[in-house]
């Protein structure tokens, strides 16, 4: 199983909103699990994109990967 890393901030408020009950956090918690999230997902599309089996595979991960970062078509290569 893989392991993921968050910032210590993060892992405070989820220990205040888990264990101490504290609402106050659920914005941030929130926010900053997206921001995880979509790092995650362009890491993953990265190394498919890098090591895909097939020519195909990879320029469709690529292609992917450099839409959800925002690359403009013009600046692609």
């Amino acid at each position: 199983m893989k392991q993921v890393q968050i910032p210590q901030e993060l892992f405070v408020q989820l220990i205040h909103y888990h264990l101490m009950e504290d609402d106050s956090y659920m914005d941030e918690i929130r926010i900053g699990l997206e921001k995880k999230l979509d790092a995650m997902v362009l890491r993953e599309l990265y190394g498919k994109a890098k090591t895909a089996p097939t020519e195909t595979e990879r320029k469709k991960a690529r292609q992917e990967y450099l839409d959800r970062r925002g690359i403009p078509d013009s600046f692609r290569w």
